[in-house]
């Protein structure tokens, strides 16, 4: 059974930084791309950033464009999140999820396209 596990949230000030993990176990297909997501009470959860697989292609939302990174590491099956400059807006529940099939990269801010999901990692920004 795929399991992913995020790690690195946490409570900090506006301007500071985060590195969340997302380890990834007991996959026996290979994954197409990762994502993060993130959701506040009450709202949609919403995409933040993507990244291939493969070619390592990186999506972004306009709102943290310049601010987070994602990069992976194929040898460890897993996904991370540099997040700087941090925003009280960006406070939320983050998630990382797995993609499982093929298709467009436009594609991968839909939560559609994620087959697994991880439990979510609370990270929380204050002003």
């Amino acid at each position: 059974q795929v399991q992913l596990v995020e790690s690195g949230g946490g409570s900090v000030q506006a301007g500071d930084s985060l590195r969340l993990s997302c380890a990834v176990s007991g996959r026996t297909t290979r994954t197409y791309a990762m994502g993060w997501f993130r959701q506040v009470p009450g709202k949609e959860r919403e995409f933040v950033a993507a990244i291939t697989w493969s070619g390592g292609n990186t999506l972004y939302a306009d709102s943290v464009k310049g601010r987070f990174t994602i990069s992976r590491d194929n040898a460890k099956n897993s996904v991370y999140l540099q997040m700087n400059s941090l925003k009280p807006e960006d406070t939320a529940v983050y998630y990382c999820a797995d993609r499982r099939a093929a298709g467009l990269t436009s594609r991968l801010r839909k939560e559609s396209e994620y087959a697994y999901w991880g439990q979510g990692t609370q990270v929380t920004v204050s002003s």
